[in-house]
């Protein structure tokens, strides 16, 4: 199968091609916010952090800003800084190869002028992406990304393993998949190790998984078992290792091939285990800059949550989440509760889906422009 995407000079291939201003730090984002008033349609961002930094939070930052404007969906980049931070302009816009990019301090020009220098690159990039066109892709070269949020009972009989159908064809299909949320791995140490290539890798998934345990235990006690959402709660789940169960059915059921730090990039094809906290957005940008292409986002109690510069394809458990949110939900594995379609034929649903969204298909969180932003500034280890 192919998708039909954008190559960058890389070689990879964007489905989607936008041209993107980010500032790294939160002092120069009033000029990026100014530039997207400008250019609705420009992805624009700003980092929330200040410049005060300690040697993990500055990797971990760097990393992770350095693999978003990576991402192969961004077809431009324009890169603002203060001038003052530790985390500077330049140090992002090094990182990107094979495509436009362009950075400046506001502390060079001011930020009236900095705003209009922003508006005429931003320009110029515009009309760079608009001569581009799509064209077929490898499904070796997609990467997509598993996330749930929102979660309820139903999560983990409909939604995530229909998303877990998607994901074993996916990667008999030659593509890369990556799922996170170690948090949500608590008590399926025992599962995620028997599924690796190798007994190293093995190894360091449970070790990966007991330790966020004993951290959480250490850290809430006896409260321990409940480091669940209270949404979550509300919607059904009992436990922590009830949701762990759950999640991890969104992975399918191939073999783990490999386990990277949040924010890295997979080397190998099929699926990776990313080390990512349990928050939804913070998630998102890991498997952003570790160059996903695209996300599918399960849900129970729904959320309208999608991520700059990447297509989130929505699945509901339910169908009262479905109808309530109809405008924010792409595909609703609630037909299996009403009995309507089984689990294989929603993931194949899904399947179909991630091609269609691959090769121009908008998706709800798109069409409503919601993109909330947010990365860790520490990283979780391993």
């Amino acid at each position: 199968m192919e998708f039909n995407g954008y190559k960058r000079g890389d070689g990879r291939y964007g489905v989607r091609n936008h041209v993107m201003a980010i500032s790294t730090v939160a002092c120069a984002s009033g000029v990026v916010d100014a530039i997207g008033r400008v250019f609705p349609d420009v992805t624009a961002i700003h980092y929330a952090y200040g410049c005060g930094y300690g040697p993990d939070d500055f990797f971990t930052s760097l990393n992770t800003m350095s693999g978003f404007v990576s991402n192969p969906n961004v077809g431009a980049v324009l890169v603002i800084g203060l001038g003052c931070e530790l985390l500077k302009s330049e140090y992002i816009a090094q990182a990107v190869k094979g495509k436009p990019v362009e950075s400046f301090d506001v502390q060079q020009y001011g930020s009236a002028a900095s705003t209009k220098k922003g508006i005429d690159i931003v320009e110029k990039f515009l009309a760079h992406v608009e001569i581009q066109k799509r064209q077929p892709a490898p499904v070796s070269d997609l990467i997509v990304g598993l996330v749930c949020g929102g979660s309820d009972a139903f999560s983990g009989v409909t939604a995530n393993p229909s998303v877990g159908v998607a994901s074993d064809m996916l990667v008999k299909q030659g593509a890369t998949v990556i799922m996170g949320e170690t948090t949500e791995m608590i008590g399926a140490a025992h599962i995620l190790k028997n599924r690796c290539d190798d007994k190293d890798l093995s190894e360091k998934i449970e070790k990966l998984v007991l330790d966020q345990e004993k951290f959480v235990r250490d850290y809430l006690g006896e409260w321990a078992g409940l480091v669940i959402a209270p949404g979550n709660m509300d919607g059904g789940l009992s436990s922590i290792t009830e949701k762990s169960l759950g999640c991890i059915t969104k992975s399918g059921t191939t073999p783990i091939r490999q386990l990277v730090d949040y924010a890295a990039k997979p080397t190998k094809a099929g699926l990776t285990i990313m080390n990512t906290t349990g928050y939804d957005i913070d998630d998102m940008a890991g498997m952003t800059a570790g160059g996903a292409q695209i996300i599918l986002f399960t849900t129970g109690r729904g959320t309208p949550a999608g991520f700059p510069a990447i297509p989130v394809i929505k699945v509901s458990s339910n169908t009262s989440t479905f109808k309530s949110m109809a405008g924010d939900i792409d595909i609703n594995a609630g037909s299996i509760l009403d009995g309507e379609k089984d689990i294989a034929s929603v993931g194949g649903e899904i399947f179909q889906m991630v091609f269609k969204v691959a090769s121009g298909e908008t998706t709800r969180a798109e069409i409503n422009k919601s993109r909330p932003f947010n990365c860790l500034k520490q990283g979780p280890s391993f």
